[in-house]
């Protein structure tokens, strides 16, 4: 049995992309035993399974779902499950004869997962899209960009893992807690327009306030201020400066060299232009190791910029183990953190339907080479 707060917990996930993966790498992470039900037959990816960090930490058992036969094992895997998570489009398990009525009637006990864009009605429920189509929907990504400019996609964080996969990981958490009460699970329908909307209720609380420019870049938080953006090093690499404070303001004047007198003040928007002029010629003289070596020890906040292959050797996340090595890549660990119950460091991900026999064979099932030659199983 593997190690983590999460240990004992049997999850069966219906492979897909990005969100409800990540869902279900969440919870592998934090040590429940996962299998994955992939095809039975090989077929394209995105990324490689055997590559894939998403991938990681569950087994892997090729199912032929198009199959009666196939429909039928994975039922038999949601029999002694807790949790069943799939990411199709709205209907599509119902249609395999895999949705959440069928799967209750056999295990009422069980949570269904339910990873989708747009949830599982609305006028947009059927619609296709991708996560710049969500988080552009949700309000989300309006906001983000600079002034004058077109709103700039937050790569794919915002809706498919952040609005999307990690909020489908908290609500089968939530009613994995209330099964314990009612002694029933139910259907979690988590979609990254829902997410990526929840992310932005601290921005409505700051428009009402009055605190928020409906222009873009031009706000504390998006970019606008000179005492909350990134800037280019002499070397042609950025720092990050979130110096909001007075007393956190004044430590990076002091790292920049630059007199406070002859400071315009930093919390004055009609000033910010003039300020950011300023900022950007200190910074530009130095190059970005060079500043955040006079940073240490400060409360400037002034940060390097770096890149995903960069932070993993960065001090700071080197000494609390914040990435991992696992087949021989470099990847972020598992989090948080439990002081009673750590999990284990994940095992790389397995090819695609290597875990078949193993994983049916637990089911009872005796007729492996039947099924392989049928086509139904790996």
């Amino acid at each position: 049995m593997k190690a983590g707060p999460l240990s004992g917990l049997k999850v069966v996930e219906l492979a897909g992309l990005a969100p409800g993966p990540f869902a279900a790498m969440i919870l592998a992470d934090l040590g429940a035993d996962v299998v994955r039900v992939d095809r039975a037959q090989p077929g394209e990816d995105v990324i490689g399974l055997g590559t894939d960090p998403l991938a990681r930490g569950r087994r892997s058992a090729g199912i032929n779902t198009k199959t009666p036969e196939g429909v039928e094992l994975v039922l038999k895997l949601c029999d002694t499950a807790d949790v069943l998570i799939e990411g199709f489009r709205p209907g599509v398990a119902e249609r395999i004869g895999l949705g959440p009525d069928v799967v209750h009637a056999r295990n009422p006990w069980l949570v269904y997962g339910r990873m989708t864009g747009w949830g599982q009605d609305g006028p947009l429920a059927k619609a296709a899209g991708h996560d710049i189509n969500y988080i552009a929907v949700a309000g989300a990504l309006e906001p983000i960009g600079r002034a004058g400019e077109r709103p700039v996609p937050p790569l794919n964080l915002v809706g498919d893992f952040g609005g999307g996969g990690l909020l489908l990981a908290m609500g089968i958490l939530a009613a994995l807690h209330e099964r314990n009460t009612s002694g029933r699970g139910q259907v979690v329908d988590a979609s990254m327009v829902d997410g990526a909307a929840l992310l932005t209720t601290s921005l409505h609380g700051i428009k009402a306030a009055g605190l928020w420019s409906d222009e873009r870049g031009e706000n504390m938080l998006d970019g606008g201020a000179p005492f909350y953006d990134t800037y280019e090093t002499a070397d042609g690499k950025y720092v990050a400066v979130g110096a909001i404070e007075m007393r956190f303001w004044g430590d990076l004047v002091k790292v920049l060299d630059l007199d406070p007198a002859e400071l315009p003040l930093h919390v004055d928007k009609a000033q910010w232009p003039k300020l950011r002029e300023i900022v950007a010629g200190a910074i530009v003289r130095h190059t970005r190791d060079e500043l955040v070596a006079r940073a240490e020890g400060t409360d400037a906040c002034l940060t390097p910029v770096l890149s995903p292959a960069e932070a993993a050797s960065h001090p700071h996340n080197a000494a609390r183990g914040t990435f991992v090595e696992i087949g021989g890549m470099v990847q972020p660990a598992p989090a948080p953190r439990f002081d009673r119950t750590p999990p284990d460091t994940p095992e790389a991900p397995r090819t695609r339907g290597s875990d078949t026999e193993a994983v049916l064979a637990e089911l009872g099932v005796t007729n492996l080479g039947e099924l392989r030659e049928a086509g139904v199983i790996a």
